[in-house]
């Protein structure tokens, strides 16, 4: 097994097969690289720490601000927020809307949002191709739906459309901009900070707010890992410790 040198003296990249160096060029063999620094030590990752994930405390509109908002737009503005609100979407998955995505009268699937580069329906972040995720749907927010379906009419059951191209799927400069009319214009009290997506934020508060476990939230907003959940909104629920504690003594004194 023979060796090459890296530049500087970092190291040396060789393959572990049969093959003369002068034909590692056409060898399908993957190459390895074995790291030394000046300390002799086998890897410049040796002692790195991994930076850690820390979000930023989530900016969330009260209910006044939130209908303030929401009323600060037109039809479509409103259906996105009442779906953002209301079941926890991403703004593409809120512009991905489908009446027949309503599986019960409680119950929405989110199985593909609008990707905002292709403009286009894609799959779910987080998600392969196919997969999808269950929501609860409250009764205001599946109102909402019916309401803007009979209004404007779907297509294969989509209520979003490009406005220039309705055989295409509505693209997210449509909401971007009238959002930003709104900010502009002042007919509504917006919590500085704020951006669109923190509509969202607003589904984990009301979950939480009233008891709904982490756990579920973490799964109903498409979250990677629930420690995103539990990072961006551990400060939503100041009592768990409070209460486990006393829930925890009366177990104790039975």
């Amino acid at each position: 097994m023979a060796t090459t040198g890296l530049t500087r003296g970092m190291g040396s990249f060789f393959k572990k097969c049969e093959h003369p160096e002068s034909r590692w060029g056409k060898c399908p063999h993957e190459y390895k690289i074995r790291y030394r620094n000046a300390a002799g030590r086998d890897s410049p990752l040796d002692g790195v720490k991994a930076p850690q994930y820390d979000p930023k405390r989530a900016v969330i509109p009260s209910v006044s601000q939130f209908h303030q908002i929401r009323e600060a737009g037109d039809d479509t503005f409103r259906l996105i927020t009442d779906l953002m609100t209301g079941c926890g979407l991403r703004n593409g998955e809120a512009y991905a809307v489908n009446v027949n995505n309503i599986v019960a009268d409680d119950v929405y699937r989110v199985t593909e949002q609008v990707n905002q580069t292709t403009r286009d329906y894609a799959r779910l972040k987080h998600r392969k191709a196919g997969e999808y995720r269950d929501v609860p749907l409250p009764a205001r927010t599946r109102r909402s739906i019916e309401q803007y379906a009979d209004t404007y009419g779907t297509m294969d059951g989509y209520l979003l459309r490009n406005p220039v191209d309705i055989t295409r799927a509505m693209p997210h400069f449509v909401i971007d901009r009238q959002w930003r009319r709104i900010k502009k214009s002042g007919l509504a009290d917006i919590p500085e900070g704020m951006v669109l997506y923190r509509l969202r934020h607003f589904f984990a508060s009301n979950c939480l707010s009233n008891g709904i476990p982490i756990t579920d939230v973490a799964e109903w907003m498409g979250h990677r890992s629930i420690d995103i959940t539990f990072g961006i909104y551990r400060h939503l629920m100041p009592g768990s410790i409070s209460r486990a504690a006393q829930l925890l003594d009366l177990g104790l004194a039975a």
